[in-house]
């Protein structure tokens, strides 16, 4: 009851701090062009007394607009760590494809206090016109972490720590069917190994336990993808809507140790707020369900193991784990400085996860926060986005992307 509380109070603190207009005043908002905005790269170049007109022509003119990010980061499950993140968008060298998105690579590597090795390569690669998408999805994680059990009643006093070594290896392929509308496949591959409880009590065994997983899991299988695009852009949308219907079973015949059946719905909206502002405010609706079968106990729907880790931002990584997962997001996105340097957010998000072996939802974990954002690409759109969150039971931290977390 406390927690539902809180979380009426910050929805109303939500709502007071949207700036609300008369119909007659709204009118759609004209970006500003983006050589008037600022970023990080030009206060570099401004404590340096660089050329900085000269520089902002270079930068405008490039195809490829890259991001590079060393850091020193903090999160819940990692705790500090050594951070290098970059991304990659190239555009189209052809006029007429300007309202395309364009492709875009990310990648980073992490090492962090608790000995954990972080590598992910993601990209989105238009081809043939942009009527082809290749779709990748790589990591490589060496990565001792929490685990809480299964369900909704679990506590922070269940801490699990597992150790393991994950490879992951997704690659799909879509193709245009209709504009912004893609239908395609591919192959999921998803590897553990050296996986052992390190906290092990004689006596009291845990979920993780009790599931049945052995020392490795080995997941093979096949995928067939509906995706629909309107963004203006994949790593900061301005409008426009994305949808993701992912079906994945995985079988015994390509090497999977067991044949399950996962299904994910991915939908996110972005709208101007008011339409006369910069301001956006974001949805996001993101489903991981198992239709059939028994995936290994890593393999099952959990918090923030969606594809950017970004999911119950106010939770611990692992925090909530079952074989169905309903996670609903919304974020207000706010311009803080009229060049555009400095943002804020304020998010909110409810994640939901079924008694095990069943279509049974008990309750909703709410959570929300707070978050700076500061840019630091202006062609791209890629902002340094920190924030902190709260959840119930005294769930609380900080939260840092390169990019939107959505």
């Amino acid at each position: 009851m406390k927690c539902m509380r809180w979380f009426r109070l910050f929805f109303f603190s939500l709502i007071l701090a949207l700036p609300f207009h008369s119909t007659a005043q709204r009118v759609p908002w004209k970006d500003v062009p983006v050589d008037s905005l600022t970023d990080l790269t030009d206060v570099i170049n401004k404590i340096f007394k660089k050329n900085t007109k000269e520089k902002e022509q270079e930068r405008k003119k490039n195809r490829v607009q890259v991001s590079v990010f060393p850091a020193i980061g903090y999160t819940l499950q990692t705790g500090f760590a050594v951070v290098v993140s970059a991304n990659a968008l190239f555009y189209s060298r052809n006029p007429k494809d300007s309202n395309r998105l364009p492709t875009s690579i990310n990648g980073s590597i992490s090492y962090s206090q608790n000995n954990q090795i972080i590598a992910p390569f993601q990209a989105y690669i238009y081809l043939n016109n942009n009527k082809t998408i290749l779709i990748s999805d790589f990591r490589f994680l060496k990565y001792p972490s929490y685990t809480y059990g299964l369900g909704m009643s679990s506590s922070p006093e269940d801490a699990t720590l597992l150790d393991y070594k994950y490879l992951k290896l997704h690659q799909y392929v879509a193709f245009e069917v209709h504009p912004h509308i893609f239908v395609g496949g591919g192959y999921l591959m998803d590897y553990y190994w050296d996986l052992r409880q390190v906290n092990e009590i004689p006596g009291h065994p845990t979920d993780f336990q009790l599931y049945g997983d052995s020392g490795r899991s080995f997941s093979s299988g096949v995928a067939a993808s509906f995706i629909y695009d309107t963004r203006d852009n994949p790593i900061n949308a301005y409008k426009g809507m994305y949808a993701n219907v992912l079906l994945s079973p995985r079988f015994k015949a390509l090497g999977s140790d067991a044949s399950w059946t996962s299904l994910l719905v991915d939908i996110r909206k972005y709208v101007r707020f008011p339409a006369s502002s910069p301001n956006i405010l974001a949805f996001w609706s993101y489903n991981w369900l198992t239709l059939s079968g028994t995936p290994p106990y890593m393999m099952l729907p959990s918090t923030a193991w969606d594809r950017n880790f970004n999911t119950g931002r106010g939770y611990i990584q692992g925090r909530f784990k079952s074989n169905n997962m309903i996670d609903l997001e919304m974020e207000y996105r706010v311009q803080l400085t009229r060049n555009g340097l400095f943002g804020a957010v304020a998010f909110c998000n409810f994640e939901n996860f079924s008694n095990i072996n069943t279509w049974v939802f008990p309750e909703f974990a709410p959570a929300g926060g707070i978050g700076l954002r500061i840019k630091l690409n202006k062609f791209s759109r890629t902002n340094i986005a920190i924030d902190y969150g709260w959840g119930r039971q005294g769930s609380h931290g900080f939260f840092i992307n390169l990019g939107e977390a959505w």
